[in-house]
């Protein structure tokens, strides 16, 4: 007969931590156990037999004495009756536990209403009860229909699903997925634990290639229950026993795979005893389970790189399966030193994950992780080799100091110098504050923690890639979106994505101006396009004037002899005054046509800049000139009164 032990059987993370740290407090001392530690008579008497005293309330434990809370949790009252006797509490609740406790408070705060999906009588479903003043439990979408069509009420009410944490998951999934379907104001947080799922998921792959299966574990425990049914669903003979002494092998003589698992109360030496009894290959089985007796006791040191599985995830850490006698906990802090990810991001509940370990607390009974210090250590590498690989890097810039910038570049602290942030002399660099950035790492020196980068290097590179492909494919009328980058009294230059171009004054409008400023400011976005290019003397000619609205087929469209015309006077002569009709387009104002009455100068009946209605009074398209008049609006004035124009 070939037996196959499942790799999950046995204690889970929480129960291991109770009795460990039970077993290290009777070690010490009297302690006094509330309850039944675990589900496993077995269990219990050998703490007993090391000193614990079991207690079944509060009241029991004498003053001033120290009590350990078991893995399934207690109710808040029980908490506030020790601390009222003096008891010193070891809180050996499990996480996976604890962060139900504190959905349901939070809940309950909300003004929502709790429903737990689990057994009722269960020591774990009384103290998720204790933590609120109400609450529901129902086994499953079966009780809870008919807890819903007794209170109707129900169905329009806030409320909270969560799961006992060895709920069957097929059973939990069915219950959100019918609740989500009535219940109209419902959340659903899956508690079930994840070293819970995998086992069970385990028994079932096992129970379907094996021809019978043993299920060891007390008869009280509800996980061992719930295991012993879905094996039942899978294999024709399966048997559930608490030690090896209660199994006929007669039952399975004609058995030729057989499949052991074991609920989260069982220890080790148990399934041992059960391994032994049902081997043919006795001596096997005791070395197999030998070599995994002394990994659970592997000693591990601060510094260590370990792999683990994620055996859940709560709100403060990430618990993890490690294969020796602690488990281990990477805090949320130690995960990633971005400070925005999630947990959920990094970690999945089964799948394998890397960590250094930090600290191995005998005193804890636990394995204190950081993913995040492995990731720098390996990040070091990264760096170092990025300044001999010229490899460009991605940061955050953290903060501004007096000589530049400080960058996070892969969790390590990198300094950039003013002078290469990329910023012009005296900029602001506060402004980069929080901002990613690319850079490259110029000097490392990792005795120091000194590592030097350069933002300034990665532009300029990249700017002279974009150069080159400009000069590669610039031809005359191509246009650009650019970026003014300065002005002169003569033009613009405008970067056109790493190469700057030269707009000048004449090609910035079709109206009369000044100065560039009168149209554009530096730092504007602008659409250009090539006039000319001189590739030697790295010189571009560009233009910004609009050539589909060409400024006299602007004015032949709208105006024609006679029409009036509101226009800017742009310039004044000693023969007149020269006038904006539409933008690239002047006409003459004579100066005789300035008034009704004769002007000595034009300065004494117009100025700069000020707009006045004027009159057609001739186009010449050949030489593309218009004459204007004022006088021939002015009351009086007639068509035989207006000399004809003077040079």
């Amino acid at each position: 007969m070939k037996v196959v032990l499942a790799e999950t059987a046995g204690f889970c993370y929480g129960v291991r931590r109770a009795v460990e740290l039970a077993e290290r407090a009777a070690a010490q001392g009297a302690v006094y156990l509330l309850g039944h530690i675990t589900h496993n008579d077995h269990v219990i008497r050998r703490l007993e037999d090391m000193g614990a005293v079991t207690i079944a309330a509060p009241e029991e434990a004498p003053e001033g004495s120290t009590v350990l809370i078991r893995a399934h949790g207690e109710p808040d009252g029980v908490y506030a009756a020790l601390k009222a006797r003096g008891c010193a509490v070891i809180d050996a609740t499990c996480p996976n536990v604890t962060r139900i406790h504190g959905i349901v408070r939070q809940a309950a705060q909300r003004g929502r209403l709790p429903v737990v999906i689990g057994e009722a009588d269960h020591p774990e479903i009384v103290g998720i009860l204790g933590c609120t003043q109400r609450g529901i439990v129902a086994s499953g979408w079966e009780e809870l229909e008919i807890i819903l069509a007794q209170r109707p009420e129900l169905y329009a009410q806030p409320l909270t699903f969560v799961s006992q944490t060895t709920a069957i998951e097929a059973s939990w999934k069915k219950t959100v997925e019918n609740a989500k379907k009535v219940c109209t104001n419902s959340e659903f947080f899956d508690t079930i634990c994840g070293a819970t799922s995998r086992r069970q998921s385990e028994a079932l792959e096992l129970a379907a290639q094996c021809d019978a299966m043993i299920v060891i574990g007390d008869q009280k425990s509800s996980n061992t229950k719930r295991l012993t049914q879905l094996c039942a669903s899978r294999c024709p003979l399966v048997v559930q026993a608490e030690r090896g002494e209660g199994i006929d092998r007669e039952q399975f003589r004609q058995v030729g795979t057989l499949g052991i698992t074991a609920g989260a109360s069982t220890p080790e030496w148990i399934i041992k005893e059960v391994s032994n009894k049902m081997s043919d290959e006795i001596m096997e089985i005791e070395q197999s389970f030998a070599e995994m007796l002394e990994e659970s006791f592997k000693i591990l040191n601060t510094g260590d790189k370990v792999t683990g599985t994620v055996a859940a995830i709560t709100p403060t850490e990430i618990q993890v399966e490690l294969g020796v006698k602690y488990p281990g906990t990477i805090p949320l802090s130690e995960l990633s030193d971005d400070p925005d990810v999630k947990a959920e991001d990094i970690a999945k509940v089964g799948e394998e994950i890397e960590a250094m370990v930090v600290l191995v607390s005998d005193r804890d009974c636990v394995v204190k992780l950081s993913k995040k210090r492995l990731d720098a250590d390996k990040n070091w590498e990264i760096v170092e080799n990025a300044v001999e690989n010229k490899d460009v890097l991605e940061g955050i810039i953290t903060e501004e100091n007096k000589g530049g910038l400080v960058a996070s570049v892969k969790g390590i602290r990198v300094f950039i110098p003013a002078s290469q942030s990329g910023k012009p002399r005296g900029a602001d660099l506060a402004e980069m504050v929080k901002t990613r950035v690319q850079l490259r790492i110029t000097e490392v020196n990792r005795a120091r923690r000194r590592v030097v980068g350069s933002i300034r290097a990665v532009a300029a590179e990249a700017r002279a890639a974009a150069a080159a492909a400009i000069w590669d494919n610039i031809e005359v009328g191509k246009r650009y979106s650019g970026t003014v980058k300065s002005l002169t009294s003569y033009g613009a230059f405008v970067d056109i994505g790493g190469v700057d171009g030269m707009v000048h004054i004449s090609e910035l409008s079709w109206s009369r101006i000044k100065t560039p400023a009168e149209v554009i400011s530096v730092g504007d976005a602008v659409e250009v396009y090539v006039i000319s290019f001189d590739p030697e003397k790295k010189k571009i000619s560009l233009g910004m004037k609009d050539h589909s609205q060409e400024p006299w087929t602007v004015f032949t469209s709208k105006y024609s002899v006679g029409d009036t015309a509101n226009v800017r006077v742009v310039k004044l002569m000693t023969f007149g005054a020269f006038a904006e009709i539409v933008p690239g387009v002047d006409g003459l104002i004579h100066i005789s046509q300035l008034a009704d009455h004769r002007v000595e100068k034009p300065g004494d009946v117009l100025s700069e800049g000020e707009n006045v209605d004027a009159k057609i009074i001739a186009i010449d398209e050949e030489n593309k000139k218009v004459s204007l008049s004022i006088r021939a609006l002015l009351e009086g004035a007639g068509e035989e009164d207006i000399p004809a124009e003077e040079e």
